[in-house]
């Protein structure tokens, strides 16, 4: 069975941690995704982090 991880992702203007995923431990590249930020009350790039 393949294994899953925890990731984080934070807005990058603010850097604040919003969003918890998992995901298979072999993929590739770091997520980006366009969710909304609390903190800055509008849509910003989210990207994966540790």
């Amino acid at each position: 069975m393949a294994e899953r991880i925890i990731i984080t992702l934070a807005c990058s203007e603010c850097k604040n941690r919003n969003y918890y995923f998992d995901r298979g431990k072999k993929q590739e590249g770091k997520l980006e995704v366009k969710k909304f930020c609390k903190n800055c009350g509008k849509r910003t790039l989210h990207k994966e982090t540790k």
